[in-house]
C-alpha cells in the first residue's frame, strides 16, 4: 500500500490528510465487517446441513453445531467456522465470534445504525459496541435503542454514544433490567491483572458496598500500624495501603500483627474510646471485642494456606544467582523478587523434572504426569493465534492416534495443549497440524490458511513454504 509524501506536507494538507485518512480507516473497517458477515452467510442456518454423517444418527460428540451468536431475530452460525474465521483475520475465535455477533446484529436488529456505519457517517467501533450492549433485548423493543443512537451517533462524543445506549437500553425493557440487576449480584469477583514488567501487579475486586467498607477499613487499619514503625516511616498512603493489602493474603500473620498492635493509634487522631458493650466492632480488628482473647490462643501457623507455585529458572540464572525467572500465573521476575515472594511461607521443594527426558505411554490417554510434562515444554496454547496460557486445556495428537499403531504415539514432545473448541475443529473440520523435528507445529485450516506456530507465537506461511516444510499437496483433505 502506498504511503503519502508526509515530510512534503504543511500544516494544512497535514490536517486535509488526517482527515480524508478517517474516512479510509472507515471504509476498510467496513469492509472488514462485510466479509465478516459474507462468511457468516456463507455458514448460516440451512435446512439441507446436517453435521451427522449418517442422517437420524445421533451427532458425534463435539462435532459442529447451529449456534446463534447475535441477539434475538439473527440467523445462526456453524459453530466452528468461527474457527477458521479466526485464523483468516490472526484474532483469537473468541474475537471473531464477537465480531460475527457484532454485524449480525446490526445488520438485523440496528438498521438504521448499520446504514451509517456502511455510509461512513458513524465509527464501526462505536457501532459495534452499541451492538453488544443491546444484544440481550429482545427483537420487538431494540428499535428504540437503534432510533436513539442513530440520531446521535454522527455528533456525540463516543462515551456520550454509550450513554445514551445504556439509557434506552433500561428504558426499552425495565422488567429485564431488574432480573439483569440482581443476576449482577451473581457476578461478583477478585480478579488478577496482568503482572507488569516490575513485578506488581492488580486486583480488581466486585464486592458487596457493605464488604468493601469493612476492606477499605482493615486495610487502613494496617497502613497506620505499619506507618508507625521506623521501617515504614517515610512511605506514601498508597503505598501503605498497598503493602497492608498485602498483608491481607497472609491472615495468620495479619492476626499477629494487629493483636500485637491494638494499642496503636491512628496518626494525628485521638484513640477510640473503648466500646459500649462487649459485642461492639473493635477498631484494632473490625471484629467483636469479645473475640480478642480467643483468638489470642490460636496458632497462626494453622492458618496459613497451602498453594504452589511454579518458578521457571535456567541453570545459568542459578549458577550466577542474578537474571530472571519466570513464575506461572504471575509473569517474570528477578531472583530477589521470587525471595520476596516466598518470604512468608513455608517452602517445600519438589523435585525438577527434566524436560530433555522424552517420555511417552502407549494409549491413547495423558496421564497427569505426562500432561506436566507437556505444560512445562509448551505452556501456551498451540493453536494458531490462540492466547490462553493455562493447565486447563485438552492434549491433543497432532497426528491422529491409531488405535493399531506404533507404542509410543501419546509424547511428550509430540503431544500439543489446545482450547476445546479449537480442538473440536481439528477433528471435525479437517484442520492438519505437523509436528516438525524442531518443536514446531505447520497447521493448514479446511479452507488454505497455512500458518507456523512456535515458541515465539503465529506466523503466516504461503502454499509453497507449507509445501517445503510438510511436502504434501494442500488440496488433499
Amino acid at each position: 500500500m502506498a504511503i503519502l509524501p508526509i515530510d512534503d506536507l504543511d500544516a494544512g494538507d497535514t490536517l486535509a490528510a488526517l482527515e480524508s485518512g478517517v474516512r479510509r480507516r472507515r471504509a476498510a473497517e467496513v469492509e472488514d465487517l462485510l466479509l465478516v458477515a459474507h462468511w457468516a452467510d456463507l455458514h448460516a442456518s440451512d435446512p439441507r446441513w446436517d453435521p451427522r454423517p449418517v442422517p437420524g444418527m445421533p451427532r458425534p460428540p463435539g462435532s459442529d453445531r447451529l449456534v446463534r451468536v447475535g441477539g434475538e431475530g439473527t440467523p445462526a452460525v456453524r459453530e466452528l467456522t468461527l474457527v477458521e474465521l479466526g485464523v483468516a483475520r490472526s484474532v483469537h475465535t473468541l474475537a471473531a465470534r464477537s465480531t460475527v455477533a457484532d454485524v449480525l446484529d446490526l445488520r438485523h436488529r440496528l438498521p438504521r445504525l448499520w446504514s451509517l456505519v456502511r455510509s461512513l457517517e458513524a465509527e464501526p467501533w462505536l457501532a459495534c459496541k452499541v451492538a453488544t450492549k443491546s444484544r440481550q433485548l429482545s427483537a420487538e423493543v431494540v428499535h428504540l435503542v437503534d432510533d436513539a443512537v442513530a440520531a446521535a451517533i454522527t455528533g456525540e462524543s463516543p462515551s456520550r454514544v454509550l450513554a445514551i445506549a445504556d439509557a434506552k437500553v433500561i428504558e426499552a425493557d425495565l422488567e429485564s433490567h431488574e432480573l439483569r440487576r440482581r443476576a449482577e449480584e451473581q457476578r461478583r469477583h477478585v480478579t488478577l491483572l496482568r503482572t507488569d514488567p516490575h513485578g506488581l501487579r492488580s486486583i480488581v475486586a466486585r464486592v458487596s458496598a457493605g464488604d468493601a467498607v469493612w476492606i477499605d477499613a482493615t486495610v487502613t487499619r494496617v497502613a497506620e500500624i505499619l506507618a508507625s514503625r521506623p521501617e515504614h516511616a517515610d512511605m506514601p498512603r498508597d503505598v501503605l495501603r498497598s503493602i497492608a493489602m498485602g498483608w491481607l493474603a497472609r491472615p495468620a500473620d495479619l492476626l499477629v500483627l494487629m493483636l500485637e498492635s491494638a494499642d496503636v493509634p491512628a496518626p494525628d487522631a485521638p484513640e477510640a474510646p473503648e466500646p459500649e458493650d462487649a459485642s461492639s466492632p473493635s477498631r484494632a480488628l473490625a471484629v467483636p471485642a469479645d473475640l480478642l482473647d480467643t483468638l489470642r490462643t490460636v496458632d497462626p501457623a494453622r492458618l496459613r494456606p497451602r498453594g504452589c507455585v511454579y518458578v521457571h529458572v535456567h541453570e545459568t540464572t542459578l549458577a550466577g544467582m542474578s537474571g530472571v525467572a519466570r513464575v506461572e500465573d504471575i509473569g517474570p521476575h528477578t531472583l530477589a523478587q521470587v525471595r520476596d515472594l516466598l518470604a512468608h511461607a513455608q517452602v517445600t521443594v519438589k523435585p525438577v523434572i527434566d524436560l530433555a527426558d522424552r517420555v511417552s505411554v502407549n494409549g491413547y490417554e495423558h496421564p497427569e504426569w505426562l500432561k506436566e510434562r507437556i505444560h512445562l515444554l509448551r505452556p501456551v496454547d498451540a493453536f494458531p493465534h490462540a492466547t490462553r496460557t493455562s493447565r486447563h486445556v485438552d492434549h491433543d495428537h497432532p497426528v491422529p492416534y491409531d488405535p493399531n499403531g506404533p507404542p509410543g504415539q501419546t509424547h511428550s514432545h509430540t503431544s500439543q495443549p489446545l482450547g476445546r473448541t479449537a480442538h473440536r475443529a481439528k477433528t471435525h473440520l479437517g484442520y492438519t497440524a505437523t509436528p516438525l523435528p524442531t518443536g514446531e507445529i505447520v497447521w493448514r485450516t479446511p479452507n488454505g490458511c497455512f500458518r507456523i506456530v512456535d515458541h515465539t507465537g503465529t506466523h503466516p506461511l504461503d502454499e509453497a513454504d507449507y509445501r517445503a516444510l510438510v511436502g504434501d499437496d494442500p488440496d488433499e483433505p
